[in-house]
């Protein structure tokens, strides 16, 4: 069956498609039925079934034979190590951690924060809690004390497990003095913290309140799998947003379970034994998915990458992680691959690495740009799939679905709404609006399992989050485009769609243009108060290295080319060349916040930002072109 005719027999009979779907997982007893849906907008998926994630993503695939398998790779440029763990070695470590954090009182429902870096132990971590049934709560390792307090009080964690260090090219992050002083500010108190030591940074404990990982364990009996219902939340999510209380995001277990099988074969085409690498963290809902999640449920090998795309040691470093443990399916951001073609402009480094075993590239996490789609389809010579999803759906809304037939690449599209979601482009008074048309994005009700059914505590948010606005649908809070063949276009987030003398113009198709330049490595561009138009476009630019054009041609170069591409309505006219864009630490450029130093406003440092120094950076180019902030 080809990509048409899956998504048709999901919208014919939706509840038969998830059914099928869920005889992929074991069941401890398996559902009556897929959708409950009697608290409509509220929706459960398989929530009279009892499972256990951990049994499904190890357990399982030991108890068919297959215990010597590797499992989980970690990789670690930043420490020049590489280690492997079967899934025999990986369930016998996971139910022995389960067996301490059970013998000190966590039980079934209770909540653990897990702070750590890419290693290993953290993956063992969240399957030990999956493994006795409490909810796990991952906050990126490294994360500021207070937005660490804040999750602290949200969602009262009965321990912490933490590291002591993280490691960064040239430094080392102090997880531990971040953690005390989190605690320090938090109401909440954990009954204890579990601590593993690396051996980059031996810290100091807590009498009384810390105990150390492996000291923890000693004697320890091993742990079982606890049956849950299908409707007990697996983990919660914090998205950070730059204002305000995080929100968190709940994932239940059965539909998680079920949608994260499907995806492996049919959206990455992978088969138990291949080797899947997603160059995220764990921090993150990628990491979260494809790191831990998905890849084990699905008995293939997930690889554990504890560096950069740059700098570990150079823009070579995907390639060769790529070569040495035969990876089939690569996942990551666009800005990773602009990072590494901003150091290698001409692949030249992807040429020393045998990367026969590759077969397709994804990427998600920020809007990829039609120029870095072909850039890296040239030098790979595979498919590069666009594919578009969030923190929130937890799989991709949309997708050019690998394993059942790749659809014909339309670049800049991430190809066509998988099963379960069914997309809308409406107007501000949600209405449908025609095929080409820009609107705000949203998905029908109900959405497919997997996603989230509801925020942490927090149900009038959620409602007032995501579906108030449009009576029966989810808002995305992206805003795009469907074209006559289907494909859906992502330009911007809502907020990001600017507003030019009456005129709504996507931000996104504007970077797509001042991304074609040959001498623009990366690019963001905002709207900027502007007392005649209400707003008007600013464009920020990165330079490759080597590039050809000193900056003021190439903003003047820029500049020709927006108004020849897309019309002098967008009134674009001005854009600085800065060495680098603010970002958060999962790659996102952070462009309301620079939006809000262009126009003076206050703004909040966000909590997420990889860093906070390159806001001076921007407010200094914005003086140097006279864009004063008031």
């Amino acid at each position: 069956m080809g990509y048409t005719d899956v998504y048709e027999s999901w919208k014919a009979d939706p509840e038969g498609f998830w059914m099928a779907a869920a005889q992929g997982i074991d069941w401890v007893r398996p559902p009556s039925k897929a959708l409950f849906d009697e608290k409509a907008p509220i929706y459960e998926w398989f929530s009279d079934g009892l499972v256990n994630t951990c049994w499904n993503a190890v357990d399982r695939h030991v108890e068919a034979g297959r215990g010597d398998q590797l499992a989980l790779i970690h990789d670690s440029p930043v420490t020049r190590s590489t280690k492997g763990l079967t899934y025999g070695e990986l369930r016998d470590r996971v139910a022995s951690l389960a067996g301490a954090l059970r013998a000190k009182g966590i039980e079934k429902g209770d909540r653990v924060i897990i702070y750590m870096p890419m290693i290993p132990e953290a993956v063992e971590a969240m399957l030990a809690c999956a493994r006795i049934g409490a909810i796990h709560s991952v906050v990126f390792g490294g994360f500021a004390a207070n937005e660490l307090a804040v999750r602290i009080d949200d969602c009262t964690p009965k321990a912490i497990i933490a590291a002591s260090c993280g490691i960064e090219p040239g430094r080392i992050v102090h997880y531990k003095p971040l953690l005390d002083r989190a605690l320090e500010q938090a109401s909440h108190q954990p009954d204890f913290c579990v601590i593993f030591q690396r051996e980059q940074e031996v810290c100091k404990l807590t009498p009384g309140r810390d105990v150390a990982w492996h000291s923890f364990q000693y004697g320890v009996e091993p742990a079982e799998c606890v049956p849950v219902e299908g409707n007990h939340p697996a983990y919660i999510l914090y998205t950070s947003g730059t204002t305000g209380q995080p929100k968190g995001v709940v994932r239940h277990t059965a539909g998680h379970l079920v949608a994260l099988n499907w995806t492996m074969p049919n959206i990455y085409g992978i088969q138990p034994g291949d080797v899947f690498w997603a160059a995220s963290d764990v921090g993150w809902v990628v990491g979260h998915s494809y790191i831990c999640y998905g890849p084990l449920i699905s008995g293939a090998t997930s690889i554990v990458f504890e560096g950069k795309p740059v700098g570990t040691p150079d823009a070579g470093t995907f390639w060769r992680v790529i070569q040495n443990h035969k990876v089939k399916s690569f996942f990551t951001a666009p800005t990773a691959i602009r990072a590494v073609k901003r150091e290698d402009p001409d692949g030249e480094l992807i040429g020393d690495y045998n990367l026969r075993g590759l077969q397709a590239v994804f990427l998600a996490g920020e809007r990829a740009d039609p120029d870095t789609i072909q850039w890296l389809e040239d030098k790979l010579g595979l498919p590069v799939i666009d594919h578009w999803w969030q923190t929130e759906t937890g799989w991709a809304i949309a997708a050019n679905p690998f394993g059942i037939g790749t659809l014909p690449v339309k670049r800049g599209s991430p190809a066509k709404p998988m099963p379960g979601y069914d997309v809308h482009v409406l107007d501000e008074a949600g209405h449908p609006v025609p095929p080409g048309t820009l609107g705000a994005i949203a998905i029908r009700l109900p959405l497919p399992p997997g996603t989230l059914p509801t925020l942490w505590n927090a149900e009038p948010r959620f409602l007032k989050s995501y579906l108030d606005h449009f009576p029966g649908y989810y808002e995305t809070g992206d805003a795009g485009y469907i074209d006559e063949d289907g494909y859906l276009y992502i330009m911007a987030r809502t907020d990001d769609v600017i507003n030019v003398a009456g005129h709504r113009l996507s931000t996104g198709a504007m970077e797509e243009v001042l991304s074609s330049h040959p001498d623009v490595a990366e690019c963001a561009v905002i709207g900027v108060a502007d007392k005649l138009k209400g707003q008007m476009p600013l464009g920020f630019l990165c330079l490759r290295k080597g590039a050809a054009n000193p900056p003021e041609t190439v903003v003047s170069e820029v500049v020709a080319l927006v108004r020849e591409r897309i019309g002098p309505v967008a009134a674009f006219k001005s854009a600085c060349v800065v060495d680098r864009l603010p970002k958060t630490r999962s790659g996102k450029i952070l462009r309301a916040t620079m939006a809000k130093i262009a126009d003076g406003e206050e703004y909040r440092m966000p909590a997420t930002i990889d860093d906070p120094a390159i806001l001076d950076e921007i407010r200094e180019a914005l003086n140097d072109i006279g864009q004063v902030p008031k």
